[in-house]
């Protein structure tokens, strides 16, 4: 007797379960496709930045009387410009050291190794320049320059000089005309310096990957036009 009470205990507790699972499923459903996407989505670092610097000048804003004058916040379009440029010089190294192992030309690992030396030290002097300005730099890439890379690594040999070069012909062209801009509208007076001291730099690197892209592919490039009014 004690068995059989035993089996029809165990049989309405299996068929409870399943009866009370077919209840509850539907309305799980939602919350598991939602906690699935926010795994997939991960945080733009970028993005985040720009977040805690609007907030971090926003709070600054509304003090009267800044007890450290010196440490004024920057306008919103001068934190975007610096913010992206300290995400463009993270890409450059990163993409220049995939160079070094992906790459078969020598002449594409040389300018890989210049953009390691020359962003490395243009991170650098972000670091330093927004120190002061109540402006949060991204820990990391941007979700756009992290496919960028992850792309560029399952290239190896010719297609990678080619496809690598010829981003960074592109790439260099847009930094141009950001830095243009900078220069000559940014408000705040080390920001502006910034953005012309370096371009300088930066129509070389134009110059020396327009060169190599010329060899890679034999194709020649129209002047960059310079921005409106600079």
């Amino acid at each position: 007797m004690l068995t059989l009470a035993a089996w029809l205990l165990n049989d309405l507790l299996k068929n409870t379960m399943k009866k009370l699972f077919s209840i509850l499923t539907p309305g799980l459903a939602p919350v598991l496709v939602l906690l699935a996407s926010c795994q997939n989505n991960s945080a733009d670092s970028v993005k985040e930045a720009k977040q805690a610097t609007a907030e971090k000048t926003d709070s600054a804003r509304r003090v009267e009387q800044p007890v450290d004058t010196s440490v004024l916040p920057v306008t919103k379009d001068d934190a975007d410009f610096i913010i992206s440029a300290a995400d463009g010089g993270m890409l450059e190294v990163e993409l220049g050291r995939l160079a070094q192992t992906n790459a078969a030309s020598q002449g594409v690992k040389d300018f890989g190794n210049l953009m390691i030396r020359d962003h490395s030290k243009g991170g650098d002097e972000i670091k330093s320049l927004v120190s002061s300005k109540r402006v949060v730099l991204p820990a990391a890439l941007s979700n756009d320059h992290q496919k960028k890379v992850e792309e560029l690594q399952k290239k190896k040999g010719a297609e990678f000089d080619k496809s690598y070069i010829d981003f960074m012909v592109g790439d260099h062209r847009e930094d141009i005309r950001a830095f243009e801009k900078a220069a000559k509208d940014a408000k705040d007076p080390d920001i502006k310096a910034f953005a012309n001291n370096h371009l300088p730099m930066l129509h070389q690197h134009l110059d020396s990957a327009e060169k190599l892209l010329r060899k890679l592919k034999k194709v020649n490039f129209p002047p960059i036009a310079p921005t409106k009014g600079y």
